[in-house]
């Protein structure tokens, strides 16, 4: 998974209010006061400054002195005024990344064990004062004057007819369009800071579970992340390896017991007990002890950061939900689109049709985890113990796998300076967690891969997650250090990086060694699913939200239930009728949920993103062409989600193409 830049996701969140608090009652005033001739549409400059205007920025006189020294005579004075912008937002995003990524360092790098002291650190928002600052300064109004903010709807409409440049001055007017306190953004930055804390450390000791006849079936020094670690351990169980199908269902009633909180508190992160989790009984030093168990915990970080989100709705009137600043203002398309998008998909013929081949390929009833079903992909016949030993010996730290890089990108077809430059500016390092990207956000420093590295070297399981993260990298460092302007440096949503880190993912055999990977009828087919089962995930988590706006005085425990509850009626309504066993709660069971409210979704719109992409690059042929495309596609930049996806493929976002190519691999 990618974990975006704590600053930029935070303010993502807030962000695409076009109000803030009440003003002082300033009254706009007429353009043409101010400039005479064409104005296009400089009054909307005007009025959004006099929405944001307070007493403290002065009085009615003083906004109409201003307005007239700095709104831009010329299209000239525009632009220069909108070049020394753009650099002074890059110089003050990378000393505040700078600033975010050395005090994280103990709590998300392996680098010895954290003290309170550093999850208090880690906690602190480096940009929390910036937007009080910059309006402080009158420098978020001069921006606001000159550059307006569009809205999705508005975007998508005249951004056809936009040129980079007019794009780019749009995406410069979305950087100040709400004025939040510190205060509130770190307590936002605080609660989920508590809640990654939470998640990086819950970690299974396999190597102390128990059957019911006692049995241990996992290595003795199995340390294994939920749900990241456990998800890909049931998924590696597919190929012919000793106890297969044990291990596969006591990972899903390991599961089941952390989604209900029945799993005993104690045993997390904790070598000291051994647990049976269908009995959920515990043993210390071979005597059954007796242990609480956790309860609601899990729940009480979602609850924490609802809290947080209440008190920032009302800096936010025009989308005035996390739910509508994270679909409408974040991912850039609304909630309901989403929603509609996943049904469709989950209620397609296609999906049962593609479960009856599973199961034919099986030989038996499907159980609730083959939506991991790990069959279609070309490693799924390869023991993992093999392809660990492989990525062991290559990767044995960090260092080896960065010196690797420029190798694998001219294996993609990158050539051999531009494989270098890419690999030059990236840093890899060993996480605490499961891993992600870390971007950067200025062109004098450096992408973050961060993964998870044994003492042994790298696991298949952490190789695969790191070539994950190197297309998050290779993806951060091109449309940053190679964009023409920097408000359009990225790509459009997280959905779309995700898309991108897919790309990676899929080829990760290849880049081993172990032949051409491309995306086969096997390949489309594996792609089909993991959208199945995500989509699930997404909607419980968007419908967690839906039912907390509706229950705001709700407790850690009633959400433990409602959760509980959506995720079984998801599930009998789009997965037992596939897959069998009703009320099953898996769906819930996705740390993304406790530490990145709302952000599943991107990765089902990633994978639509990703396949639409796949089609595209088949037909770009050969890697040379595969790199020189991407590249293209790359360097659109951060345009809206529609129109990015308009230019790089020449259709806008859907599942249709991925729905019939599996109708033509079924017939």
């Amino acid at each position: 998974m990618k974990r975006f830049l704590l600053l930029l996701s935070i303010f993502l969140l807030m962000t695409s209010c076009n109000k803030s608090a009440p003003s002082a009652g300033i009254v706009p005033i007429p353009v043409a006061d101010v400039i005479p001739g064409p104005t296009g549409d400089l009054q909307r400059g005007i009025d959004q400054c006099a929405s944001l205007w307070r007493a403290e920025d002065g009085s009615q006189a003083d906004f109409e002195a201003f307005v007239r020294q700095w709104l831009a005579p010329t299209p000239e004075a525009r632009r220069t005024l909108f070049d020394k912008i753009s650099r002074a937002l890059e110089v003050f995003y990378t000393q505040q990344n700078q600033l975010t990524i050395e005090l994280g360092r103990p709590t998300v790098l392996a680098e010895g064990e954290p003290g309170e002291i550093d999850y208090l650190l880690s906690g602190y928002d480096a940009g929390a004062h910036f937007s009080d600052d910059m309006f402080k300064s009158k420098l978020a109004f001069i921006t606001i004057l000159n550059f307006p903010h569009y809205t999705l709807a508005e975007k998508n409409a005249l951004g056809k007819d936009w040129d980079r440049l007019q794009w780019a001055y749009a995406r410069l007017g979305d950087t100040f369009t709400e004025r939040v306190p510190a205060s509130v953004s770190q307590t936002v930055t605080a609660a989920r800071s508590a809640a990654e804390a939470y998640v990086d450390t819950y970690n299974i000791k396999m190597g102390h579970l128990l059957t019911e006849d006692g049995e241990k079936i996992f290595p003795e020094d199995m340390s294994l992340l939920s749900h990241w670690n456990l998800r890909d351990e049931l998924k590696s169980d597919y190929a012919d390896v000793p106890h297969a199908r044990e291990k596969q269902e006591m990972i899903y009633k390991v599961m089941e017991r952390i989604v209900t909180q029945e799993i005993p508190a104690a045993v997390v992160n904790n070598p000291e007990y051994d647990w049976a989790p269908f009995s959920n009984r515990v043993w210390k030093d071979g005597k059954e002890v007796s242990l609480p168990a956790e309860g609601e915990v899990r729940y009480g970080h979602i609850l924490n950061q609802f809290h947080t989100y209440q008190e920032l709705d009302r800096w936010c009137p025009s989308l005035p939900t996390a739910i509508a600043r994270n679909f409408e203002g974040s991912i850039e398309m609304s909630d309901e689109e989403v929603e509609n998008l996943f049904i469709r998909f989950l209620t397609a013929p296609q999906v049962a049709r593609v479960g009856a081949l599973i199961r034919e390929r099986l030989g038996r009833d499907l159980r609730p985890y083959d939506i991991w079903y790990d069959g279609f992909k070309s490693r799924s016949v390869i023991p993992e113990d093999e392809l660990t030993a492989e990525t062991r010996r290559r990767y044995p730290d960090a260092e080896a796998f960065h010196r690797d890089m420029p190798r694998m990108l001219r294996n993609l077809g990158f050539d051999a300076a531009e494989a270098q430059f890419l690999a030059d500016r990236i840093v890899v390092e060993g996480a605490r967690g499961s891993g992600h990207a870390w971007e950067c956000v200025g062109r004098t420093e450096p992408a973050r891969l961060r993964t998870r590295i044994g003492t042994e070297g790298m696991d298949y399981k952490g190789y695969n997650i790191a070539v994950h993260e190197f297309g998050h990298n290779v993806e951060q460092v091109t449309d940053l250090y190679h964009i023409d302007y920097y408000p359009l440096a990225g790509v459009p949503n997280t959905a779309t990086t995700e898309a991108m880190a897919f790309l990676f993912q899929v080829r990760d055999l290849q880049l081993l060694g172990r032949g051409k990977q491309e995306i086969d009828d096997d390949a489309t087919l594996d792609i089909f699913w993991n959208m199945y089962e995500i989509m699930g995930v997404s909607l419980v988590d968007m419908y967690t939200w839906r039912w907390l706006y509706a229950h705001p005085k709700a407790t850690a425990a009633e959400l433990r239930d409602a959760v509980l509850a959506t995720a079984r009626e998801v599930w009998n309504r789009y997965y037992e009728p596939v897959l069998g066993t009703a009320d099953s709660p898996l769906l819930a069971i996705y740390s993304h949920m406790l530490d990145y409210p709302m952000y599943l979704p991107n990765y089902p719109i990633g994978h639509i993103i990703h396949y639409q992409l796949e089609e595209h690059l088949a037909k770009c042929g050969g890697d040379a062409a595969f790199a020189t495309e991407l590249q293209r596609i790359y360097r659109q930049g951060r345009l809206t989600p529609q129109a990015w996806m308009q230019d790089a493929v020449g259709a806008p976002v859907s599942v249709e193409p991925i729905l019939t190519a599996v109708d033509r691999i079924l017939q």
